[in-house]
């Protein structure tokens, strides 16, 4: 009888066969999408440490596009617009999409349709659509104020919030949708002004859909071209159109903008891993303390 128990049924070969097959079709799908993705970055990184100014093939292995990077100062004012940009208009334009996604999840379910389909055109329309649209406006808005060059710091923050807002909103909406309608009035019932009901209760209700459309918006206007390109005007630069400005003239800046991105891309590389770490934690405790509980409780 033990015997029998024991015994397991042969698998026919050609099932077995069938199944290392698609086990190693699978592995190799997934190392070709890794190679895909991740292959540009190793180019990047490559380059960063290749002596050639032109560009094309390694010469030899330096150090020094590393250290240059530092003393060029067009690169360094192009950082900071690039950064301070992308930080202020992540936050104003989370802070902006909130309440907007707010206002159209407390409307009725035909008017917040129509906004929400108003809300997706930015995201719909193609880059250079909505460039030359916020060149004509910021344009027309300087020859009524008597400035025929309006373009420049303002103007570019103003465009990024412009195509960030859209996201942070789409991002808000279904955390929104998850939350129990009562959850506002009960606060304010229970003695809240609508300030405090609002950044005391609905806040952290919807804080990952509101983390996620920041970065979102950061994702998005980080490297952002196009738009950039038609509102930042003559005075100021950005990453991508610094950039934009090397593709013919070499000299080494291309290096060093690639020693710049490997620096940008380990950094974020790094993040991203203690990020994961610390969410890790965080599940395993919560899970802990639920088994505990459910021990205390049985």
């Amino acid at each position: 009888m033990n015997n029998l128990e024991n015994y397991k049924v042969p698998v026919p070969r050609k099932n077995r066969i069938k199944k290392q097959t698609g086990n190693v079709l699978k592995i190799l799908y997934v190392l070709i999408v890794v190679i895909l993705l991740y292959l540009p970055v190793f180019f990047i990184i490559l380059e960063s440490f290749n002596t050639s100014k032109s560009g094309y093939g390694f010469s030899s292995f330096t150090f020094d596009w590393y250290l240059k990077m530092f003393k060029d100062e067009t690169l360094k004012k192009a950082i900071i617009t690039t950064f301070s940009i992308t930080i202020l208009s992540t936050i104003l334009s989370t802070i902006l999409g909130t309440l907007f996604a707010i206002g159209i999840n407390s409307l009725s379910k035909k008017s917040s349709r129509f906004l929400v389909m108003f809300n997706n055109i930015p995201i719909l329309n193609a880059d250079i659509v909505s460039a030359v649209f916020l060149f004509i406006i910021f344009q027309m808005i300087g020859s009524i104020f008597g400035n025929n060059q309006p373009f420049g710091y303002f103007t570019l923050l103003l465009a990024h919030m412009f195509f960030s807002i859209p996201y942070v909103v789409l991002s808000v909406l279904p955390k929104l949708k998850e939350i129990d309608v009562n959850l506002y009035d009960a606060a304010t019932d229970l003695g809240c002004k609508p300030r405090q009901a609002l950044y005391k209760v609905i806040v952290p209700a919807i804080a990952g859909g509101i983390f996620s459309g920041a970065i979102l918006a950061f994702t998005m206007s980080i490297d952002d071209f196009t738009i950039s390109y038609f509102v930042k005007g003559n005075e100021i630069q950005n990453l991508s159109t610094w950039i934009n400005t090397i593709r013919t003239a070499r000299q080494g800046k291309l290096q060093i903008a690639c020693a710049f991105y490997s620096i940008f891309t380990v950094l974020l590389f790094i993040g991203l891993i203690v990020y994961n770490v610390i969410i890790i934690k965080k599940t395993n405790k919560k899970k802990e303390r639920k088994n505990k509980d459910e021990e205390i409780i049985y």
